[in-house]
This record gives structure tokens, C-alpha cells and sequence, in this order.
């Protein structure tokens, strides 16, 4: 069954600029000479090192162990040495963070124990799937970095009744799930049906937008051997992948203000990634090792789709995809809406990392901020219902408790408020300011 959605309440037009990067197939980076793996790049507690410095490992070999309940299992990307366990910037938590360096050996040796669990789903059960997911250390691959395992195992009084796989890709700029749907439908699907089946839902719902022709054929065409899926074709508007905006769009099921959740309103939702990484864990026994990212913008000289290790420094993917056109403006871990300006391409590839955007020094020219002249845009264009404005206009004077009464934690900072403000006014960053302030304050309360 396919449904054609156009509704959405707020968001923006936004320029895609996918046409640099969406006809590139995706390539092995290689392997570089140094691998930096946090142990924090997912929502939880941080994973625990199992290795010490000179230890050899072998590629899908575990170097750390989940550090809880909510949390993830690291793995070698490849084969080498341990050569340090110590504070490394964190490109995302923007400070010093523990991780483990490797130094790989060039062999890209598999580990011993290394095999595939299953050829077909019907020799598999659901406590297995979320056993393996947890064990091969996958995330949601959207963004969030939320531990799969922990997503496929709801609260008991929470009936989940419909599965929705997000292959919408918003963003502009960014191709990875792209490419991922067109080269790899099959395994997307199985995935898909590995997470239905683990957390027991029978109904999925493939969620695409309309600017995605080929990769919307090639999902259909690998539907046609299943029974009880569909297809969603939504048009292109951001932020359509959001989450809630995805439940709302094709379900029309309102899922409630934080820390509130899709399942509160029965569905789960993940990224075509993380079905394309279980799929891989299931059939072949390599765990999250490595993801496909999009290295994009005019500021890059060949904009690519690379399968990268994780740990691979930013500064080789971008050598890799030809270098800089000249003197960047910016470089942008993610897109250009919600992704973060980094001080230095010194950083690796994080689970959570979809892209790095190179912007010339053209498009990241600062232009001036001017008063509000409460027009109105900013409310029109949220998502959430929200009023940007005033959220922002107290968090600005230092007004948090009256930045809180008009719902900044609702904020899913996407950006449109600022992207469609006249005035230029940062009004999503400081709106994050408050949200900052706001969770800090609550946890010196408890």
C-alpha cells in the first residue's frame, strides 16, 4: 500500500542542494592511520574500555563494554593496535571526552568470533534480535544516538501498534540514508522486519520523501516480496524526518511535550541506517563498526558518499573527497540546519555523524542582527507550535523561568525560526541557551 502526504503543520521550503552528492555511489574511505572511538557517542552512560594501551584487536572485536542499562558495546573498526586510552575532543559534547585510540595494522583482520546469526528471519527470535543489537553496540544512525536494544524493548504498559522507518533525510545537503535506500533496499527491508519482529509490531510503515524518485522505486520494487508493509511518500518540506512530525504527518497522532515519546502514542520510530546496521549484525556478524557519510558542500572539491570507519577523522574524508575548493567558510558536522560549526576538522566520525558540510567563505558570511519587528514568521514556521520570539527574547535578557513557562524544552532546534527570521536574530540559539539552563536547574533540584 502507498499513501501520498502532503499535510504538515509549520516548517520551511528549504533549498536541498542533494544534486551535489546524491549521484555518488558509495565508495570505501579507507583505513587512516589513526582511529579515535569514543566512549560516549550515544545517549546513556558511556561504554566501558575492556582493552588497555599495546592490546591487538582484530576488526568487530569488542574494545568496550555497555556502561548500563541505556547505553552501547564499542568495537574495533579494524584490525591494530591500542595505542592510548585518554581525553580526545568531543566534537559533539564540545569537551574533553574519554575515548580509545587505535592504530590500525593495514590487514583488517576480522575477529575470530565474527559470524552470522541468521540467513532469514524465521530462524531468529525477537529476545535474540535485541540481544544482538545490544551486543553489536547499534544506535539510532538518524542523530540521536539512542541505543536500538533499549528502543525495541518499550515499557510494558506502553502498546505499540505501528513501526515507522524514517528514510525522509530532510536535511539538506545530506544523501547518506539516500544512497543506503537505492544501494542497499533489501537489507534496509530485512532490517526493518528484524526491528518489527524483536519488538513485536506487525505493522511497518516506510516513510520517504518525495525528492528520493529512485530510491522510492528501488524500496518498492524490494517491497514487493513482503507482505504488511507500506509506504509513505511525503513531500519534501523541512523538518519532515523529524520524529514527531513523522508520527503526526502519517499517523496524525500528536506525541506529547517532553519527555514524552513516539511510544506514548504506540509507534516506534528509527533511521534506515540503523535497519541497514542490524541487517548487516544479523546476516553477516559485523557490528557497528562503520557508517555511511555524505561529505558535501561547494567548499569540497568532490562531494561524496563514503562507508567510513568510525573513528575516521574528519580531515581524511575530507582529503578524500577531493579537499577544499579554496579557504572554507565553515565546516559542519551534520547539515546546515541542526548540524554544529567545529573549530577543526581533527575530529572522527561519531555513530551519530550523517555528514560533514564544507560551506565557502561566500555562504558563511555573518550578517547583521536587527530588532525584532514581531512579524510573526518564526510562529508560523515551528513545527511545534511554538512562539520562538518570546522564548527567545527572555532567554536574551536572562529570563529562564519565563523562557520555561512559554515552552522552551518543547524546542526540537531545527531551525526554521532562525532560517526564516528577517531580522537574522539567532532565536534558536538562544533558545538552546535557555534549554541549557533550564536542565541544568533541574538537576539541582533533584
Amino acid at each position: 500500500m502507498i499513501t501520498v502526504i502532503k499535510k504538515m503543520i509549520g516548517g520551511v521550503p528549504v533549498p536541498g542542494k542533494k544534486e551535489l552528492s546524491e549521484k555518488s555511489p558509495i565508495e570505501f574511505a579507507g583505513i587512516p592511520g589513526e582511529l579515535v572511538l569514543f566512549m560516549s557517542q550515544h545517549i546513556g552512560a558511556p561504554s566501558v574500555a575492556s582493552v588497555k594501551p599495546k592490546d591487538q584487536v582484530k576488526r568487530g572485536q569488542i574494545i568496550a563494554e555497555p556502561g548500563g542499562f541505556v547505553s552501547a558495546a564499542l568495537h574495533a573498526p579494524t584490525s591494530g593496535v591500542i595505542k592510548a586510552i585518554e581525553p580526545r575532543y568531543h566534537p559533539v559534547l564540545a569537551r574533553m571526552s574519554e575515548a580509545i585510540v587505535l592504530e590500525p595494522d593495514g590487514k583488517h583482520e576480522p575477529a575470530e568470533n565474527m559470524s552470522p546469526t541468521a540467513s532469514d528471519l524465521d530462524g531468529i527470535l525477537p529476545e535474540q534480535i535485541r540481544k544482538l543489537a545490544r551486543e553489536a553496540g547499534i544506535v539510532g544512525l538518524g542523530g540521536a544516538a539512542f541505543p536500538t536494544s533499549v528502543k525495541l524493548a518499550p515499557p510494558e504498559d506502553k502498546h505499540i501498534d505501528t513501526y515507522l522507518l524514517n528514510g525522509s533525510e530532510c536535511e539538506p545537503y545530506l544523501t547518506a540514508d539516500h544512497r543506503v535506500m537505492l544501494e542497499q533496499a533489501d537489507k534496509v527491508l530485512f532490517g526493518f522486519r528484524a526491528l518489527m519482529k524483536a519488538s513485536g509490531v506487525k505493522r511497518g510503515i516506510m516513510c520517504i520523501e518525495d525528492n528520493k524518485p529512485d530510491a522510492i522505486e528501488a524500496i518498492k520494487q524490494a517491497m514487493s516480496s513482503y507482505d504488511g508493509l507500506e509506504l509513505a511518500v511525503l513531500s519534501a518540506r523541512y523538518p519532515r524526518g523529524g520524529e514527531k512530525q513523522l508520527v503526526h504527518a502519517v499517523l496524525g497522532r500528536e506525541v506529547p511535550p517532553p519527555p514524552g515519546l513516539p511510544y506514548d502514542v504506540g509507534v516506534l520510530v528509527s533511521n534506515v541506517g540503523t535497519a541497514y546496521a542490524l541487517a548487516e549484525a544479523i546476516l553477516t556478524g559485523l557490528p557497528l563498526v562503520e557508517r555511511v557519510v555524505t561529505v558535501t558542500g561547494e567548499g569540497v572539491a568532490k562531494p561524496s558518499n563514503f562507508k567510513a570507519l568510525l573513528g575516521t577523522p574528519l580531515s581524511y574524508l575530507i582529503e578524500r573527497a577531493g579537499g577544499f575548493t579554496g579557504t572554507p567558510g565553515k565546516v559542519i558536522l551534520g547539515g546546515p540546519m541542526m548540524g554544529r560549526a567545529l573549530k577543526s576538522i581533527d575530529v572522527p566520525v561519531l555513530k551519530g555523524t550523517s555528514g560533514i558540510l564544507v560551506l565557502t567563505k561566500e555562504q558563511a558570511v555573518e550578517e547583521p542582527i536587527l530588532p525584532c519587528v514581531k512579524c510573526g514568521k518564526c510562529i508560523d514556521a515551528c513545527p511545534m507550535g511554538l512562539q520562538p520570539l518570546w522564548i527567545s527574547a527572555h532567554a536574551e535578557r536572562g529570563l529562564m523561568e519565563e523562557a520555561e513557562s512559554f515552552r522552551a524544552m518543547d524546542c526540537i532546534e531545527c531551525g526554521c525560526c532562525s532560517y526564516i527570521c528577517p531580522a537574522k536574530r539567532p532565536l534558536v540559539q538562544w533558545i538552546k541557551m535557555a534549554k541549557a539552563d533550564i536542565t541544568s536547574r533541574r538537576k539541582a533540584q533533584r
